[in-house]
């Protein structure tokens, strides 16, 4: 009787150690980080260089204070990841990055930012503070909390937007940061979906908090929040004392909307909402018609 045929499996190629480390610092994610260019840029100082140099500061200091966020996190999570089809990849999970380095290295990208937002000054250095903070207590608590979870993103998002105002010294409209807010619910709150549509799908593993969570309460909360983004920044144009002309940048926001919407409901992208971002030809597009056309605004009022 013939021996039975094995199943050859591939295993995944080790990473070297510096590429590796590069991987778990997730650069794609800095993407998020651009929100600290929103107060230069809405307060049309595009043309002064000392501000740009400021702007640039803050947004590497919390660059690197995102990618020492997510070394924590992987750490902590390193065996939960182990069991997911995705996170199983990171660098932390598969062992190509070390305990004691990942912790030498968020440790060391955590005294950077901290030191170039002091140079900044104190109200960048506390906002920093305040960022660190609460990244911390979403990876030890705060992210396994129904609606808490979703709601930390959230403030993540609008301390980047007021620390990048700050840096530069000029004021930020308090309804950019609600609209930053909203943006960065309605983006958290699909990623939610995205997890439950992949536990559901492959019956694996999900994060804890997706016990709190249905597809039918997430659809509901996407629906609302994404009207209110809308809402929201369609008031901050009809309010704006100089730039009421930005009311024609409305439609590049409602096509962004609709068309992430689209993808998350038809191809269940909102797992990763930065590649969602980075990789959509149309959201790309929506997205640089909306800077293309407030840049000009902005300039010429």
């Amino acid at each position: 009787m013939a021996a039975p045929a094995r199943e050859v499996v591939e295993l995944p190629r080790r990473r070297t150690a510096l590429r590796a480390a590069v991987i778990a610092l997730r650069p794609r994610q800095w993407s998020k980080n651009l929100l600290v260019f929103a107060g230069i840029v809405f307060a049309a100082k595009l043309g002064d260089a000392v501000r740009w140099g400021e702007a640039l500061a803050a947004f590497g200091a919390y660059c690197a204070l995102s990618s020492a966020a997510y070394l924590v996190n992987d750490l902590r999570d390193r065996g939960h990841d182990r069991l997911h089809p995705v996170k199983r990849e990171r660098p932390v999970a598969r062992g190509e990055l070390s305990v004691g380095g990942a912790v030498g290295l968020a440790a060391l990208l955590g005294a950077a930012a901290l030191a170039i937002t002091g140079w900044l000054g104190w109200p960048s250095l506390g906002l920093a503070a305040g960022f660190a903070g609460l990244q911390l207590a979403y990876s030890f608590g705060v992210k396994h909390v129904v609606l808490v979870d979703v709601l930390a993103i959230g403030g993540l998002f609008v301390i980047r937007a007021a620390a990048g105002a700050e840096a530069v010294d000029v004021r930020i409209s308090p309804w950019l940061l609600l609209c930053t807010a909203l943006l960065a619910l309605f983006l958290a709150l699909a990623k939610r979906r995205g997890e439950l549509v992949l536990v559901g799908a492959r019956e694996t593993p999900g994060r804890p908090v997706l016990e709190g969570y249905s597809l039918e309460l997430v659809d509901q909360l996407v629906s609302v929040v994404a009207a209110s983004t809308v809402i929201a920044y369609s008031l901050y144009t009809f309010t704006a004392r100089d730039s009421k002309a930005l009311m024609v940048t409305i439609p590049f926001v409602i096509f962004g909307v609709f068309r992430y919407l689209l993808l998350v409901h038809r191809d269940d992208l909102g797992e990763e909402p930065e590649q969602v971002l980075l990789t959509d030809i149309p959201i790309i597009v929506a997205v640089g018609g909306w800077v293309a056309t407030a840049a000009v605004i902005l300039a010429l009022t």
